[in-house]
């Protein structure tokens, strides 16, 4: 799930416990996300830009306008937008990357696999999907037989938009190998311009679109033989885990591989799952 949203300085309005509570619940249904009172001022930082672009003053207007005048009907995205915090980088927990090269992948291929199906399930703003890209292009590069795609999903419209454009801070791209940054990544020619953008060919590769993992379905298409799900369920009470990894499973085949953050834990839950590697998982 981008970096996480400034905070604006303090204007001294603050939200109602009553609207709070308001927030906290749209929040928790339409996204999952736990909000407790804790995180109350976070979250008025978070929505004070939302009141500037909305044109209302205090946060008790900008409340009534998204409960009581069907506000949310055009808010909710850009609600949900200021709130998710998200948080990537490339090659993030590489030991995944490493099994999914070292053993996923050539697991796949002896099984009769041509094109590799897999999902970023919470994309951000691109960094896992084209990492992904990086190494399945690598191993697919010698191998006319074996082909490829890449789906990349998020719940924030924002970050998707980052994602698509694949342009990014030069440091953000340091943990890339030297010989794949020479590759797939463009350094701007212009002097003092610290950018780079993630070459054509990847781009080509990673199809993006939005999706909300607490819809009931997840419209994917075929199963996938690869999910990535890091560091999300960690935003997530246990019920709304469970309820999340059993969907993902639905969209998995069976042999096919599921990734969670190093910090994430299935344990307790009845999932067609086995371990295979430190929070890699396969579908039995």
């Amino acid at each position: 799930m981008a970096m996480a949203v400034a905070e604006a300085p303090f204007s001294g309005d603050r939200i109602s416990k009553r609207n709070f509570d308001k927030l906290a619940r749209f929040i928790y249904d339409y996204s999952g996300i736990k909000m407790p009172p804790t995180k109350l001022t976070m979250l008025e930082g978070r929505l004070r830009r939302r009141l500037r672009a909305t044109n209302h003053v205090t946060f008790d207007d900008y409340c009534d306008f998204l409960f009581h005048e069907d506000g949310l009907e055009q808010e909710s995205v850009y609600l949900i937008d200021a709130v998710t915090t998200n948080k990537t980088d490339f090659f993030r927990e590489a030991r995944h990357f490493e099994y999914m090269q070292q053993v996923a992948l050539p697991a796949l291929a002896a099984s009769g696999v041509r094109t590799v199906r897999t999902w970023s399930s919470a994309c951000s703003t691109g960094a896992e999907p084209y990492t992904m890209a990086m190494v399945l292009e690598e191993f697919t590069e010698a191998r006319s037989d074996l082909n490829y795609s890449i789906l990349a999903t998020d719940l924030s419209t924002d970050v998707l938009q980052t994602a698509q454009r694949g342009i990014y801070a030069e440091d953000l791209v340091q943990p890339v190998p030297r010989d794949l940054h020479r590759k797939y990544i463009m350094v701007a020619k212009q002097p003092g311009r610290r950018e780079i953008r993630i070459s054509p060919l990847l781009r080509s590769r990673v199809g993006f679109a939005r999706m909300n993992l607490m819809d009931d379905k997840y419209p994917v298409g075929d199963a996938m033989h690869m999910i990535f799900c890091r560091n999300v369920l960690i935003y997530f009470d246990k019920p709304t885990q469970s309820a999340v990894l059993t969907r993902l499973c639905n969209c998995l085949v069976k042999g096919g591989y599921m990734f969670i953050g190093h910090s994430e834990s299935i344990t307790g839950f009845d999932l067609p799952l086995k371990q295979v590697s430190n929070t890699v998982f396969q579908r039995v």
